[in-house]
C-alpha cells in the first residue's frame, strides 16, 4: 500500500482517485474545484479544496510524506508547471505529471517530474490497435515498440503444440499464456502446451511481428 497524493481532479484524475482506491492505495486528492472534490470524497482517504501553484498550500501538505505525488492537471499546462515545480522543491520522492501534446514533455522533466503519461494519446494507440483488427481481444503497450496482446488463436493453430509451431523462432514473439473462455488463463506454457478453437493466446511482441500472426 502507498501513500499518495493526486492534485487534478478533472476526469482523468477522479478516475485515476478511483483505480488507486480499488487497488487498496491511500490517496490525498485536491483541486481547487470544490464540486471536483466533492466527487471523490468515496473512494479517497482525505480530500483537500486547494490550489496547487500556491507555495504555502503545497508546503502545508506534508509532501515529504508522500510515496507518488500525481499531477492530473490537464486543461491548464503552466499550472501543471507550477504545481509539478513546487512538489519537487518540497521534497517529493516521485513526481508523474500529465501532458495533452507532446511540446509539453520537456518542461515537465526538466521542472521536477519524474515520469510524464500522456492519457489521450495512450488511450488512442490502444483504441487503434485494439479495434483495427477483429482477432484483437486487448492491447497493453510496453517501450519499444512492444506490447501484450491477447489475440484469439489462428485456425491453422487449432490442435498444434506450441513447440511444434516454433513460434518465437518463426514469428519472433513470446507467447505468456492461453485463455480458454470460461476458466482461468493458464499461464504455464510448455512445449506441449495445445492451441484449440475458440482460445486466445497472450502474447509479447511488436506490433509488425503480431501483425504477421494476424495475416494468418
Amino acid at each position: 500500500m502507498k501513500n499518495v497524493l493526486l492534485i487534478g481532479l478533472g476526469r482523468f484524475g477522479r478516475y485515476t482517485a478511483s483505480k488507486l482506491y480499488d487497488l487498496g492505495h491511500q490517496v490525498m486528492a485536491v483541486d481547487k474545484n470544490e464540486e471536483r472534490v466533492s466527487k471523490v470524497l468515496n473512494y479517497v482517504t482525505n480530500a483537500v479544496i486547494g490550489d496547487g501553484t500556491d507555495k504555502e498550500f503545497v508546503s502545508s501538505l506534508g509532501v515529504e510524506n508522500f510515496d507518488l505525488c500525481i499531477v492530473a492537471i490537464g486543461d491548464d499546462f503552466l499550472a501543471s508547471l507550477e504545481t509539478t515545480s513546487l512538489l519537487k522543491d518540497f521534497g517529493a520522492k516521485k513526481v508523474v505529471a500529465r501532458a495533452t501534446k507532446a511540446s509539453q514533455e520537456k518542461f515537465l522533466l526538466r521542472n521536477g517530474a519524474d515520469y510524464v503519461v500522456f492519457p489521450e494519446r495512450q488511450l488512442g494507440s490502444w483504441t487503434a490497435i485494439r479495434y483495427s483488427s477483429d482477432n484483437i481481444e486487448n492491447f497493453f503497450e510496453l517501450m519499444d515498440g512492444y506490447g501484450v496482446y491477447e489475440i484469439k488463436v489462428p485456425q491453422g493453430w487449432e490442435n498444434h503444440k506450441v513447440g511444434e509451431m516454433d513460434v518465437r523462432k518463426k514469428y519472433g514473439v513470446n507467447i505468456l499464456g492461453i485463455h480458454n473462455p470460461g476458466e482461468k488463463i493458464n499461464m504455464n506454457i510448455s512445449y506441449d502446451t495445445t492451441f484449440h478453437k475458440d482460445e486466445s493466446m497472450l502474447i509479447l511482441g511488436t506490433n509488425d511481428k503480431v501483425q504477421k500472426i494476424l495475416k494468418e
